[in-house]
Order: structure tokens, then C-alpha cells, then sequence
């Protein structure tokens, strides 16, 4: 808003000089004001958003830490504006501390001494309740959950199908029925039941450090390939617990995997209902061993039609998935504490 003044006007009926640049002065004065007391909105946000978001891992997940220098996140995945440290120092720096829970240890001591205002923790997991031990101990302690579970706040599974169109459907050469690689094998555990039923019935091929015969890396796809079936089986049963056994194991394999996790609703939630054989479909071992051992070749092949739509998709590693933050972060709600992480994630 501006005031006219009245102008003092010359012997010959104009504006003086004088009168014209006090004027002028005026004007800039009030225009000076005007910005300085509303500044531009467009200007601070830009360089908000121009700078990267710095996402500090507090411990690295695996034993082996990879360079996470540079940009990581744009040059391996196409994910900008996002760097990633594991430099502790640089904790008053970072929007986002993210904090794996096998780097945990019981006890409070080895978290930072204080939270900066905004920033974010991130809770991270791919173990399931049953093998995830002392989470009574975190509770109002952080903001995100980053797990395999789907209504996590950052979802990180195991594997998925992405599409790929395409006319070929490749089938390994098969010279066995029944395949399962278990490095764990304990006789309380739900699959160690199902598998000695099932073996009364059908001869499985068993490689693993609990039988003795473990795969090197290069050798497991290969030897996994040339069995028609594969025992996906979980070594718990959760919502959403859908390993490896199923993404590499089996479809990426080439084999068919027979699961044991959660029911098959949920599996269908990831993968085509005609892409595996759930033990639950069969009211006794003995059924489905009679199934997998009569099955015509016609059929066999129905097993594999979803190489027409998609190819698999395995998440290896963590940088992928901590950068995976970035996208995640506008959306996600901030403030938040979880009150009670062990209920949430026993749910």
C-alpha cells in the first residue's frame, strides 16, 4: 500500500526537482521495506530442496561395509538427491539415522546421546518376530519402520516381479523331482515337520551346511535349476515373510517352488496364483507328494507362464535399499514415535 503525497508544485505549474527525487526516494524506501518485511517464498524452498537429503546408517547392516561415497544412490539406482554416510560424526548433519536391528544391542548406550529436532530414526529389519529378540527396549524411540512387511513405512522385500513382455519361457533341464538347501534345521521349526512327512513319500534332494553339502555362491542357482520342485519353505510364519527361498531359490532358479509361509492370499499378493504349489493346498503330505509326482509336462509348464509378464527382481544390497529412503521420504509422515515396536511388529 502506498500514500499519495501532495507534490509542491513550481512557479510554472510543474513538479519541482527537488520535489521529484524526494519523491522517487520515498517510493524505493517503501518498495525496499515491502520486500524485506515479505520475502519471496520460492527462493528459500528452492534451496531447500536443492540440497541433498544426508541419510546416516549407524551401523552398516552386513559385516562388510561398501563405499558409500559419491553419489551412490544416482549412479548405482537413479535415485537423486540423496546421500548416504556411515561417518557418526556427521550425525548433526543427517535428516535421517537409520538403525538396523542386528546392530542393536540390549541397552540404550550405543544410540546417540540426543535426537536433533526433525531428524527421523529409522528402525530396519528383514528378520522375522520370531527371530527378532529384544524390542520392548525401543519403544518411543523411532519414527520409521523399514521391513519386508507391506505396511511398513519404507517396504523392503526380499524380491519382486517386475514386468518384462516377452515370448520365451525358459525351463532348465530337470534330472531331479525335489529340491531344499537348509543351512538351520531345527525340529521345532514347522518346516522340519512338513519335510520329514513329505520325505516318507518322495526322495528330496537335500544341500545345505545342515546336511553337510554346501553350495559355493556360483554353484546354488545351477545345481538348484535341474529339480523340477523346490522346497520354499519359511523358517517362520509371518504375514508377508517371503524370502529368498522363493525370489532366488525357485523362480529365479527356474524350478517351481512348493511354499510353506504365510497362507496363500498373501503369497498372490506378490507373485501369480499359478506360479507355486502351496502345502496348504493338500489335506496330507502324502497328497502332495502323489501331486508333485504324477504331474504331466503340460502342466509343469503352466507353472511358468508369468516369464511372458515379468522377470525377477532380488534386492541384494543394502545401499539399494537405504536410498530407497529418499523416494519414501516426502510421503512419510514426520513427528511420529512408534509407542510400542514389539506390538506392531507381532501384529
Amino acid at each position: 500500500m502506498f500514500w499519495v503525497l501532495p507534490l509542491p508544485w513550481s512557479p510554472w505549474g510543474r513538479p519541482g526537482v527537488k520535489a521529484l527525487v524526494t519523491l522517487g526516494v520515498f517510493v524505493t524506501t517503501l518498495w525496499n521495506l515491502k520486500c524485506f518485511l515479505s520475502p519471496s517464498k520460492g527462493s528459500g524452498e528452492d534451496s531447500k530442496h536443492t540440497e541433498p537429503l544426508v541419510i546416516l546408517v549407524w551401523e552398516w547392516p552386513s559385516k562388510q561395509v561398501p563405499n558409500v561415497s559419491g553419489d551412490v544412490c544416482r549412479e548405482l539406482y537413479g535415485i537423486t538427491g540423496c546421500r548416504l554416510t556411515t561417518e557418526q560424526r556427521l550425525l548433526h548433519q543427517a535428516d535421517v539415522v537409520v538403525f538396523p536391528h542386528s546392530r542393536l544391542q540390549p541397552g540404550q548406550d550405543r544410540l546417540p546421546k540426543e535426537r536433533l529436532p526433525g531428524q527421523n530414526w529409522v528402525w530396519v529389519s528383514l528378520e522375522s518376530p520370531s527371530n527378532t529378540r529384544a524390542l520392548a527396549e525401543w519403544n518411543q524411540t523411532f519414527n520409521w519402520v523399514m521391513t519386508y512387511r507391506q505396511d511398513s513405512d519404507i517396504f523392503i522385500p526380499y524380491g519382486k516381479l517386475v514386468p518384462n513382455r516377452s515370448d520365451a519361457v525358459n525351463i532348465p533341464a530337470k534330472t531331479n523331482l525335489v529340491s531344499w538347501v537348509i543351512s538351520n534345521y531345527h525340529r521345532t521349526q514347522k518346516r522340519a515337520e512338513v519335510y520329514k512327512n513329505l520325505s516318507r513319500y518322495l526322495h528330496v534332494n537335500i544341500y545345505g551346511k545342515a546336511n553337510n553339502k554346501p553350495l559355493c555362491k556360483d554353484c546354488l542357482l545351477p545345481t538348484i535349476s535341474k529339480s523340477k520342485f523346490y522346497l520354499a519353505f519359511e523358517n517362520s510364519i509371518h504375514r508377508d515373510y517371503i524370502t529368498e527361498k522363493l525370489w532366488r531359490n525357485s523362480l529365479l532358479a527356474g524350478t517351481v517352488p512348493v511354499v510353506l509361509g504365510p497362507p496363500r492370499a498373501n503369497y498372490e499378493q506378490f507373485i501369480p496364483a499359478d506360479s507355486f504349489i502351496h502345502v496348504n493346498d493338500f489335506g496330507s503330505p502324502e497328497e502332495l507328494a502323489t501331486f508333485l509326482k504324477t504331474m504331466n509336462s503340460s502342466h509343469y509348464r503352466q507353472f511358468f507362464a508369468w516369464q511372458r509378464r515379468f522377470s525377477v527382481k532380488l534386492y541384494t544390497d543394502w545401499r539399494e535399499r537405504i536410498c530407497t529412503i529418499c523416494t519414501a521420504y516426502p510421503h512419510l509422515p514426520h513427528g511420529r514415535l512408534y509407542p510400542d515396536l514389539q506390538r506392531w511388529f507381532n501384529s
